[in-house]
């Protein structure tokens, strides 16, 4: 049974960081392509990053720099990096994870089976 838990969220300042893990067990870690996604009030739930099945990582590209996929194959674990957080990053973040997935079909909903329940950051001015 694919389980996907995340946690490291929670109420922070802006101007700081903060790192997010996601917890998987059930399947082949170290195989599986797997991402980041955050839902905003109002919003549709947009990637942020991947690590696909080859250990290649994917950003959309604005973004690099201030979002830091990593994943610890050993732990079971991905980590999600956030720098210089702004009350735009209020949102529940989730992490996902596919058996495979297309590289330039990273960032779409679809391409994972697998999503964890979510963590919520909310970020104060």
């Amino acid at each position: 049974q694919v389980q996907l838990v995340e946690s490291g969220g929670g109420s922070v300042q802006a101007g700081g960081s903060l790192r997010l893990s996601c917890a998987g067990s059930g399947f082949p870690f170290s195989s599986y392509c797997m991402a980041w996604f955050r839902q905003r009030p109002g919003n549709q739930r947009e990637g942020l990053a991947a690590i696909l099945s080859d250990g290649d990582t994917r950003y959309p590209g604005y973004r690099r720099g201030r979002f830091t996929i990593t994943k610890d194959n050993a732990k079971e674990t991905l980590y999600l990096h956030i720098d210089s957080l702004n009350v735009e990053d209020t949102a529940i973040y989730y992490c996902a994870a596919a058996e495979y997935c297309t590289g330039g079909l990273w960032a779409s909903v679809s391409e994972y089976s697998y999503w964890g329940q979510g963590t919520q950051v909310t970020v104060s001015s």
